[in-house]
């Protein structure tokens, strides 16, 4: 294999070809080695889980080289969504944890994501440190495992559960007794990931009703191409809406740190489109107030909010692991990416996909309007933005012709809009009149090119995509 290398938010392989024991056990033995060496080991670490194939047996493997490394162990006696393990990671004051786990990627895919003891996204400082460790066992092969029970013997290694501290902490970020009381009609799709079961349990109990799909333990993700929320993915969740009458319908991915939206007709709330109502409620509703912190593919919308409401946006490359430690860094109120992954000031600086479908349900029964109300109210504060993503396979061999290529473009315009500049700290970003955009990156999760457009209209985002896409040549 060509080595272990994170990307912008943990580790991510194909099971069985480099995701394999041998290799997560090299994974886990270099972390382990990094948490000795900044003296966190005896605060403990934390091991969590998802849903995928072998996730759990994977998330035991790195427990025995954390253990056998000294390192007191606490594994989740459950799968367990990212955002629910990241808190453990605080609340247990553990010096750091690791979570098995390929969030949204296909099911033949699994993942190795390392949290420090802030809970986030590792930043780019720590992967790098990170990194140099894994790669100096990948050199040596010096390995060192504990059986579990042995290690439980010393003391050493102890299974709990993550939830219930969970729960009680994300309570208080919403009024969950309206919510509760609110009579609304409610469908999630937890995508057979980890996330089932959460929204049941914090919104059940009075006159709202939910229904939840997709809740079963199922690896293979059927009936989707990956259990990503997105438009496509999300027929069962449409069709659900309309059996049901909901109101509102929320999905989760595979590790629920991010949120897909549908409103009470059927249609997909974009990604952009749901941060910057988040934020909207945050400021408008909640009147709170902080820097906005976005990643460079998210919504010009957030620039807009913020100069409405006073306050700073502050734009990053994309991953966590820029958005995070700029949200600590700024105490900023929330943090999005276009992606679906959204955080708020007092929970982890973290994506979290549960805490986004609660504020989505506040903002619904404390404004008494429907999503697509909402959606219609944003756009007369900001203007309309259409937005949508292409995902393009291409030729690994081309990749260095396919940046020079894009690199050296200089378009004059995109379906009729001048440019007016252009940003090159992630990919290449075409930048409009009016707070529109084009941009072309890779993927940093997988194989693919990512081309992305914002625009007036469905017809001129088309448009700018079929454009760019002419640029690279694909």
């Amino acid at each position: 294999m060509p080595g272990i290398r994170f990307g912008t938010d943990g580790w991510r392989a194909i099971i069985a070809e480099d995701f394999t024991f041998e290799n997560v056990r090299i994974c886990a033995q270099g972390t382990a080695d990094y948490v000795n060496s900044i003296g966190l080991a005896p605060r403990g670490f934390i091991v969590g889980y998802d849903t995928r194939f072998g996730s759990k047996e994977f998330a035991e493997a790195v427990a025995e080289v954390t253990t056998a490394n000294g390192i007191p162990t606490f594994l989740c006696d459950r799968s367990a969504p990212t955002p629910v393990v990241s808190h453990s990671i605080v609340t247990m004051n553990a010096g750091a944890g690791a979570i098995i786990t390929a969030s949204h990627n296909p099911a033949r895919w699994n993942g190795f994501k390392f949290k420090p003891e802030y809970g986030g996204s590792a930043s780019g400082e720590i992967v790098e440190e990170l990194e140099r460790h894994i790669a100096n066992v990948e050199e040596t092969g010096n390995v060192r495992t504990m059986n579990l029970r042995e290690a439980e013997r010393r003391g050493l290694f102890e299974r709990f559960d993550p939830e219930p501290d969970y729960l009680n902490h994300i309570a208080q970020f919403v009024d969950l007794d309206s919510i509760r009381n609110a009579g609304l009609n409610v469908v999630v799709d937890s995508m057979f990931g980890a996330g089932a079961g959460y929204f049941d349990k914090l919104i059940s109990g009075g006159s709202t009703r939910l229904v939840e799909i997709h809740s079963e333990l199922n690896p293979a993700f059927p009936g989707m191409a990956q259990p990503e929320p997105i438009a496509h993915n999300l027929r069962a969740l449409v069709d659900a809406l309309e059996d049901n009458t909901a109101d509102i319908g929320l999905a989760t991915d595979g590790d629920a740190d991010r949120l897909g939206v549908v409103d009470d007709d059927g249609n997909f709330i974009s990604t952009t489109e749901t941060f910057s109502l988040l934020c909207m409620h945050l400021l408008e509703v909640l009147e709170q107030s902080g820097p906005l912190v976005k990643s460079i593919t998210m919504s010009a919308m957030i620039d807009k909010l913020a100069d409405l409401h006073d306050v700073e946006a502050i734009e990053t490359p994309v991953g966590f692991k820029y958005l995070g430690p700029q949200m600590m860094a700024t105490n900023a109120l929330a943090a999005g990416e276009e992606s679906g992954g959204y955080a708020f000031r007092g929970n982890i600086p973290e994506r979290d996909g549960i805490l986004s479908g609660l504020l989505m349900l506040d903002m619904a029964v404390r404004t008494g309007e429907n999503p697509a109300d909402l959606r219609n109210r944003l756009f007369e504060r900001v203007g309309v933005h259409i937005y949508d993503r292409w995902d393009v396979e291409f030729d690994p061999s081309m990749r260095d012709a396919i940046t020079r290529r894009v690199r050296s473009s200089r378009p004059f315009d995109m379906a009729g809009r001048p440019v007016i500049g252009i940003d090159d700290r992630d990919g290449v970003k075409f930048l409009l009149e009016d707070g529109y955009w084009t941009l072309i990156r890779f993927s940093g999760t997988e194989p693919l090119l990512r081309i992305y457009a914002e625009g007036p209209s469905t017809a001129d985002v088309a448009a700018m995509l079929g454009e760019a896409r002419a640029l690279t040549g694909v």
